[in-house]
């Protein structure tokens, strides 16, 4: 394959196939055979594409257990005139994946980073789930442990954006029943293998998704679209509650007319209304 020519001295994060390998594009195969290595999760699973693509490149191993030694001899290699692509497993680097902190790294040397887009398993799975796409929250993975997977659902218990998760499918299970107590019966997308033979969206509710996923073993890797909270009503302020809301900001030091001015913002009620009573 003819070598694309690459920016010297940066670092280019390549979005990789997350299932089917006709969605690699030529300018992430063009980028892989141009720079000078490529700094992979899993050199085995990254060597496969390669012989795919007809790419023969030096490969770098960089993953969760040894980010902190490897990013800063990458770093120096870059920061020395050589090209780096960044890759993961599948999917976009960066993204709920440990290339987020080699991007920080180069980010705060100076190092240049570009970005070849590939396939992400959050917009696909976002775009297929059949709920609201406008605004969103990525959760990425919950934790195994019971207690912190319960901290951060409570956390989110009253997000109004859909909510994407990853989850693995030996956790499946556990994951929904916690959801559904947590958050209670909302709208759920169960999107699996992306791209993959056997994709498949299963659109459902959380009770229902949690009682399935009890009594069936999960197979695949999931990515979990969820309806976010729906928003507290928003209840009338009377003139009352506006004189109120001033006199509070009148005890933590404001003067009358600034607390009137400010309750007005808040309530809808004239400032001037709200001062004579005040001063009445």
């Amino acid at each position: 394959m003819e070598e694309n020519k690459l920016e010297k001295g940066a670092l280019y994060v390549v979005g990789t196939p997350i299932g089917n390998l006709s969605d690699f594009s030529p300018r992430a195969a063009e980028t892989l055979a141009g720079a000078d290595f490529i700094a992979a999760e899993d050199t085995r699973v990254t060597m496969k594409l390669l012989n795919h693509f007809g790419i023969k490149k030096p490969l770098v191993s960089y993953y969760e257990h040894n980010k902190q030694e490897k990013g800063s001899v990458i770093a120096d290699r870059i920061a020395a005139g050589e090209t780096c692509a960044l890759v993961s497993d599948a999917g976009m680097p960066a993204i709920s994946d440990p290339g987020e902190d080699l991007v920080a790294l180069c980010a705060a040397r100076g190092i240049r980073v570009l970005v070849v887009p590939g396939p992400s398993a959050v917009i696909s799975a976002l775009a297929v789930s059949g709920l609201p796409t406008g605004r969103f929250t990525f959760e990425g993975f919950l934790s195994v442990n019971k207690k912190s997977r319960r901290e951060h659902l409570e956390s989110v218990r009253d997000e109004v954006r859909t909510m994407v998760f990853y989850e693995a499918p030996h956790k499946l299970p556990y994951t929904l029943s916690d959801m559904a107590a947590v958050l209670g019966d909302r709208r759920i997308a169960l999107v699996r293998e992306i791209t993959k033979i056997h994709e498949e969206c299963i659109r459902t509710t959380l009770f229902q998704a949690a009682k399935y996923y009890a009594e069936n073993a999960p197979r695949g890797e999931f990515v979990l679209v969820i309806e976010g909270a729906k928003p507290a009503e928003k209840k009338d302020m009377t003139l009352e509650d506006a004189v109120a809301l001033a006199r509070e900001a009148m005890e933590n030091g404001s003067s009358a007319s600034d607390a009137a001015k400010e309750a007005a913002k808040l309530s809808g009620f004239k400032k001037g209304e709200i001062y004579k009573q005040l001063t009445a």
